[in-house]
């Protein structure tokens, strides 16, 4: 029987993505390689809880909620990971895996919604990046920038070109939260025509830095 080290699982509106704002039961692996520079999870590095993966269905159908998100950490990091999202996917839920994009995707079961970061300059960590992973990615997945500064900007949309991503699947930026006029990443999205989705953390607007939100 498999087991995986869980921080948490909750219910909350899903604060990101395609489908922000729609109710979601979280997965919170624990564990991750990274440590990004504007990582508000530090707390799933460690620690966690050893669970069944028959034991975290049993949880996440308690919520009576048919949309998943497996996250972490990175949640990759742990090889069950790839079991739990099949068996997700089997039980009829619509599945999303926020991942760093340090580790291959290539195994990841494909109906599985991926939300990938590309690491920027800011987040320290953008030697991290396996760009390989892009070939895994289709139109319902999608890549994430977090755009600490303007540095970060020019980069992101280097990379946007570069990679051709906007046909390759969903292109989202995000503020990080040191950026401190989100407005003006907004005005540049649009003043540069980038075929991209400006969003910002709907959870951090509604509870702040609460955990399991």
């Amino acid at each position: 029987m498999t087991d995986l080290r869980i921080t948490e699982i909750f219910h909350s509106l899903q604060g990101e993505s395609d489908s922000i704002g729609i109710p979601t039961v979280f997965v919170r692996l624990t564990g991750c390689p990274l440590r990004c520079s504007y990582c508000d999870t530090a707390y799933a590095f460690s620690g966690g809880e050893k669970k069944s993966i028959d034991d975290i269905l049993q949880e996440v159908a308690s919520y009576r909620c048919r949309y998943v998100t497996v996250t972490g950490g990175e949640p990759l990091l742990q090889p069950g990971c790839h079991e739990l999202l099949s068996r997700l996917a089997d039980q009829g839920y619509r599945v999303s895996l926020e991942t760093s994009g340090a580790l291959n995707i290539a195994d990841v079961d494909s109906r599985v919604v991926k939300v990938m970061d590309l690491k920027t300059p800011e987040s320290g960590e953008m030697q991290r990046n396996l760009y390989n992973n892009l070939d895994y990615l289709g139109a319902q997945d999608q890549v994430k920038f977090v755009v600490g500064n303007g540095e970060d900007y020019q980069w992101s949309k280097e990379i946007l070109e570069r990679y051709d991503l906007a046909s390759r699947c969903q292109v989202l930026f995000s503020p990080s939260m040191g950026w401190q006029d989100p407005t003006r990443l907004a005005e540049q999205i649009l003043a540069d025509r980038l075929p991209v989705r400006f969003q910002v953390q709907l959870h951090k607007l509604l509870w702040g830095d609460i955990a399991g939100k």
